[in-house]
């Protein structure tokens, strides 16, 4: 090798380490920026005066912590009951129609629970169309939909979709050679299921449960419409009274407190499950043969398909064809739907943006830094909204106010949100490229900016396009930080549901829930494309 050669060798190296730190910088200002709505509501809560502190231990706010607590473990506990067996029912076994009771399995995740809610109310309320239609049978009361018991149904219906889908794509990793090999030493197909199948996605499992546990604390608009007391009920209520600002900072402080524990939870049982099992599926694993149980065991996923989604779609439907005018203030109108799509694009493409330099440094190097980085930048979404539309109302007034209820601040927003959907989406997609292909373009004499333009971006192109449909398509749904941080005047689909809802005219709100949820479907049908649980 000529001198010129190693010159030319030891400048490329210096520009490819110069680039590495470019790269890894970017992504930690990313990172750090995404965390900064947690870190300045840390700071606010460490600001608030001793009596905030008294409220924080007194009595009410002691109960509201239980309640948080039980509404966790019993949805978490029931969405087990019904996601496991019926991901084991649509993959383990014979079950008619499998493919039809595995898409509407997973579509109640596309209603957003809220809107399952006040349905649910609508329905089996005091004076509802259920009691309504038992009153010419001599039934002229029914069991209360309200308090725990309903928000527990609502959040259990409308989430058990998060443990059936991980499940169900566990079950179909399961090596089917450990199955057989149980057979063969006399277990029964049910016996090696147990054994064998149930341990191994186990981790699956609590993936699904974390999820479900995440969405439950992090919602309000159910246990406001259940008339119910949780964390994020009395957050919302303290902020819209105008209450202690630093009393609402540590509220939202010790929410997180109980997301940072459910975590470490989750984490823990995760961990003691990959213990003793190996992954490394071999195709779907052999079906059960369900005898004479086969048609009988449709009623139950055609049971939760009535309830999670024949109920919410009906009343819906019975809201549109109720007789009456449109009331003064609140005509549902085009540009509603325009703003939603607006500023989900807008957020779309900001975390597409935000995630490339995050995602791509994630995924090629092994360091320490680019493991805190990838970590911090799923902060966000373990925040319930409300509280990071909060945080946000309290920086932006305090330093920033030019921003404060304006588009850029509510797409932060969204983008801090829901970014780790485009970073997961993205670093899958830059992980599954081959660096001899960047190479070789190197190698003709394409600069590394041109490589990475022609030949690494249109093959993580369909990547960045699902990364980008997740942020849209969620981003239509997300209610709580829009309340908080709508700009005046820009209504958008949930923000005008959420207020005919409140002032009581379900009918006014039939039409834009359908929509919301026609369009909420789109992103199912992406997860189900893209992840083949349509097996």
């Amino acid at each position: 090798m000529t001198v010129r050669d190693r010159l030319i060798g030891l400048a490329e190296f210096g520009d490819e380490r110069r680039r590495h730190r470019a790269i890894a910088a970017l992504a930690t200002c990313f990172a750090l920026l995404v965390a900064s709505p947690v870190i300045w509501m840390v700071v606010r809560a460490l600001g608030a005066p001793p009596d905030a502190f008294a409220l924080l231990v007194s009595p009410g706010t002691l109960q509201v912590l239980v309640n948080s607590v039980v509404v966790i473990a019993a949805v978490s506990a029931f969405s087990v009951l019904i996601g496991v067996p019926l991901a084991v029912l649509t993959v383990q076994t014979d079950l008619p129609f499998g493919r039809f009771w595995t898409v509407t399995a997973a579509l109640p995740l596309v209603i957003p629970e809220y809107i399952g809610a006040f349905a649910f109310a609508s329905a089996f309320g005091p004076h509802g169309a259920f009691a309504d239609a038992l009153v010419p049978l001599g039934v002229t009361s029914i069991p209360t939909i309200y308090g725990l018991q309903g928000t527990v149904i609502v959040f259990t219906l409308f989430t058990y979709p998060y443990v059936f889908l991980t499940t169900r794509a566990g079950l179909l990793s399961v090596d089917e050679t450990l199955v057989e090999a149980a057979r063969t030493l006399d277990r029964s197909s049910i016996g090696a299921l147990r054994e064998i199948v149930l341990p191994q996605v186990l981790p699956a499992i609590s993936a699904g449960v974390l999820l479900t546990a995440l969405d439950s604390l992090a919602d309000f608009g159910t246990p406001a419409i259940m008339h119910y007391d949780t964390f994020m009920r009395q957050i919302y209520v303290q902020y819209n009274n105008y209450a202690q600002p630093g009393y609402t900072a540590l509220l939202s402080m010790e929410l997180l407190v109980v997301v940072a524990v459910v975590l470490v939870l989750e984490s823990r049982v995760s961990g003691d499950a990959n213990a003793g099992f190996s992954g490394g599926g071999s195709g779907r694993p052999g079906s059960v043969r369900l005898g004479r149980w086969r048609w009988p065991a449709t009623l139950f996923p055609a049971a939760v398909a009535v309830l999670a989604i024949g109920v919410p779609l009906a009343i819906l439907v019975k809201w549109h064809y109720r007789t009456g005018t449109t009331y003064a203030g609140f005509a549902f109108h085009l540009s509603d739907v325009l703003h939603s799509v607006e500023v989900s694009a807008l957020a779309a493409v900001a975390a597409l943006v935000a995630s490339l330099p995050v995602a791509y440094y994630a995924a090629r190097s092994d360091s320490p830094l680019s493991t805190v980085v990838d970590r911090v930048s799923y902060v966000g979404y373990a925040v319930p909204g409300l509280v990071l539309g909060i945080s946000l109302v309290y920086f932006g007034t305090a330093f920033v106010p030019a921003l404060y209820q304006t588009l850029p601040m509510l797409v932060f927003a969204y983008v801090v949100r829901f970014l780790p959907q485009a970073v997961g989406s993205v670093r899958s997609s830059f992980l599954q490229v081959d660096d001899t292909l960047t190479e070789a373009a190197r190698t003709l004499e394409h600069s590394p900016l041109a490589a990475f333009r022609r030949v690494t971006i249109p093959l993580v192109a369909p990547g960045l396009a699902a990364g980008a449909a997740l942020v849209f398509l969620t981003t239509m749904k997300e209610l709580q930080a829009t309340l908080v941080l709508q700009p005046t005047g820009f209504r958008t689909l949930v923000t005008y549901i959420w207020k005919v809802q409140e002032a009581g005219y379900y009918s006014e709100a039939a039409i834009p829930a359908l929509v919301l949820v026609g369009v909420s479907a789109l992103s199912m049908l992406v997860l189900l494309a893209r992840e083949r649980y349509d097996v």
